[in-house]
């Protein structure tokens, strides 16, 4: 919602899209756990944020669209991934993975907020692509075992790979509240409209 909100106060216009795929697991967040038997779609839930307009990831034709933002989150580490349950082993969602490298070889800027550098170091990690989660050394020696490298960042900051149009934050890696979060994505956001 933060990314949202800060392509609108600039102007942008917005395509919001998703992977029509079920969520690995649903959870209750009023109690942190797991709701057996309860099932829901990765598109059908990120159309709840975006207020039903979406595009399903597989259909988003990158020709109409001048930069990528993947925010980060749960989603992306059990769904969009499998870094939540594989660590350094970890896999990308084809529909995903494509849509990066399709964006990348198309010149595209991309950013990527919270855990959702991992989806960069795993599709782009051969163009030894440059980013942050913050300044966790596991998550950080997972990223770089896929290709990428990976520099400290504090939470109201970017990381720019100028050379691969990568723009990365922290985010809720390291924000311990909205207002934290928020500094690093405006900076995000805007760094990858520049770059656009």
């Amino acid at each position: 919602v933060l990314t949202l909100l800060a392509l609108a106060r600039a102007g942008a216009q917005v395509t919001c899209t998703a992977p029509k795929i079920d969520q690995k697991h649903v959870i209750d967040h009023t109690t942190g756990q797991v709701a057996e038997e309860e099932y829901r779609n990765v598109m059908e839930e990120a159309a709840r944020i975006s207020r039903g307009e979406i595009t399903q990831m597989g259909l988003l034709d990158i020709n109409k669209q001048d930069a990528v933002i993947f925010v980060g989150g749960y989603g992306v580490a059990k769904n969009l991934s499998s870094f939540a349950f594989d660590g350094a082993q970890y896999d990308v969602d084809p529909a995903v993975r494509d849509l990066i490298r399709k964006a990348h070889s198309a010149g595209k800027p991309l950013g990527f907020m919270c855990i959702a550098p991992a989806l960069a170091a795993a599709a782009l990690g051969d163009k030894k692509v440059k980013l942050t989660i913050g300044n966790d050394p596991e998550t950080a020696s997972a990223l770089t075992a896929k290709g990428a490298t990976h520099s400290e960042c504090s939470v109201d900051d970017i990381i720019i790979d100028a050379e691969n149009k990568v723009v990365t934050t922290p985010a809720y890696m390291l924000a311990t509240n909205i207002l934290e979060a928020e500094s690093g994505i405006n900076k995000l956001v805007e760094a990858v409209l520049k770059l656009s």
